[in-house]
């Protein structure tokens, strides 16, 4: 991949002069610790664009097993984007995606960017690009129990009251991003209950700190807004929530005070909500 402007500019803005970080410098690599990570997950969050160009975040599950690497740079799902996902017909053809399988119980995760393409239930990942990430602000839980599968709701423009109640009481989230020449790609946000305001039914906002200096979300952001969250409730009682919108980073050392170690805030206001009652595995905290 070529040099991306984007995670320069946030590299450069937070203070990292030195040159070769962020995702040019990443290949793609599946070592045998790396294969059986991911035969023992049973739940992996993809990114990618839907038919109108829209970003969305969807988890699929299954039993562990379910995800597996396949040759030199192929991941295999034995799942896809349901009926009524956002994402439902985005890899109709091969198209970019990003993946994060994370293991809460190990504080594990791992980045998977590439292409990806349904092939009848299965999501086929062409990798360009596989790495692990540090464990930092990952709430150890364990799944168990079977998936609970729900019918989506009807898109909204914004988040109802109980909607915000969902992002106020989360402890994590998932972001995709995307820019051209680039791909998709999924990445994680956690910290303490509340650390996602929701500022309106329409404007959500969190702080970012500072982390491995790869600024591959950041970078997305600042040249390409287009940005999808979801919320998933590990309990099963609430419903998980997909957001997608537009992100801006936004600097300013005013806005800092309530979030120590902060470096910047994000604010993303909405276009589109789908709700998904009781589509999640149910999680036991560890």
């Amino acid at each position: 991949m070529r040099i991306h402007s984007g995670e320069v500019y946030v590299q450069r803005r937070s203070g990292y002069t030195r040159e070769g970080l962020g995702s040019a410098s990443i290949g793609v690599r599946l070592p045998e610790i790396a294969r059986q990570f991911l035969i023992r997950q049973r739940m992996v969050v993809i990114g990618g664009h839907d038919t109108a160009g829209a970003l969305w975040a969807s988890p699929l599950y299954g039993p562990p097993g379910f995800l597996r690497a396949s040759g030199e740079r192929g991941v295999i799902a034995d799942a896809a984007p349901a009926a009524g996902d956002p994402l439902e017909a985005a890899f109709a053809a091969p198209a970019p995606l990003g993946a994060l399988a994370i293991e809460p119980a190990t504080r594990h995760r791992m980045r998977i960017n590439g292409t990806g393409h349904v092939q009848g239930d299965r999501l086929i990942i062409t990798a360009d690009q596989i790495f692990a990430n540090c464990p930092r602000h990952i709430t150890r839980r364990e799944a168990h129990g079977d998936v609970n599968t729900g019918i989506f709701a009807a898109p909204s423009d914004r988040l109802s009251d109980e909607q915000l109640r969902v992002v106020a009481g989360a402890d994590t989230f998932f972001i995709a991003t995307g820019a051209e020449g680039h791909g998709a790609d999924v990445s994680h946000r956690g910290g303490s209950p509340g650390f996602v305001v929701g500022r309106s039914a329409t404007t959500l906002s969190w702080p970012e700190y500072r982390g491995n200096a790869m600024y591959m979300t950041l970078g997305n952001i600042h040249v390409q807004p287009r940005c999808g969250l979801l919320f998933i409730d590990w309990t099963g009682s609430r419903p998980a929530l997909q957001v997608t919108g537009s992100a801006s980073i936004d600097w300013n050392p005013g806005r800092l005070a309530d979030h120590p170690g902060a470096e910047r805030m994000v604010d993303i206001v909405i276009d589109s909500v789908v709700e998904t009652p009781g589509h999640a595995l149910v999680w036991r905290s560890l």
